[in-house]
């Protein structure tokens, strides 16, 4: 191959939900063959970046009908995308489970949300999903919501 082109260009990549995600948290593949994405659970290793919207899937309609309607077919014109933005390698508000220090590794917690990844505790480097990047970092009691760099 004599070279490559970026398969983006500019922005957030895109992907399909399987299940309903909010803007703001963390989102991980639903498998290494999965074709879709869900909010990230506590330690996931295939987190990809943070929801830059929420999304919900659309619900099938195959042959769906309104039979009060005289058997005419449904129409979903939900406002909700089932595709979510993923923003990765970029500073993005995102929920702090825990107290955590500026500059601090990230690993992904229950809910989408970010916890300090321990050094000693945490003993597989590839839950790492991120760095804290909230100057004076985050502490919970104040505001849950702070600033961290999404590796993905």
């Amino acid at each position: 191959m004599p070279g490559s082109l970026p398969h983006f260009k500019s922005g957030p990549d895109s992907y399909q939900v399987s299940a309903a995600v909010a803007g703001g948290t963390l989102v991980a593949a639903d498998g290494a063959a999965a074709t879709t994405v869900s909010t990230a659970g506590a330690g996931s290793i295939l987190v990809l970046g943070v929801a830059g919207n929420d999304a919900a899937p659309i619900p099938t309609q195959a042959g769906a009908t309104d039979t009060a309607a005289g058997g005419a077919p449904l129409l979903d014109i939900s406002v909700v995308s089932d595709y979510t933005s993923v923003h990765h390698g970029e500073d993005m508000h995102v929920t702090y489970a825990a107290n955590c220090a500026f500059g601090t590794l990230l690993k992904a917690a229950a809910n989408g949300q970010v916890t300090p990844w321990v050094s000693g505790t945490d003993t597989l480097p590839a839950t790492i999903v991120g760095r804290c990047t909230q100057p004076g970092g985050v502490v919970i009691a104040t505001n849950a919501v702070g600033r961290a760099r999404i590796f993905g």
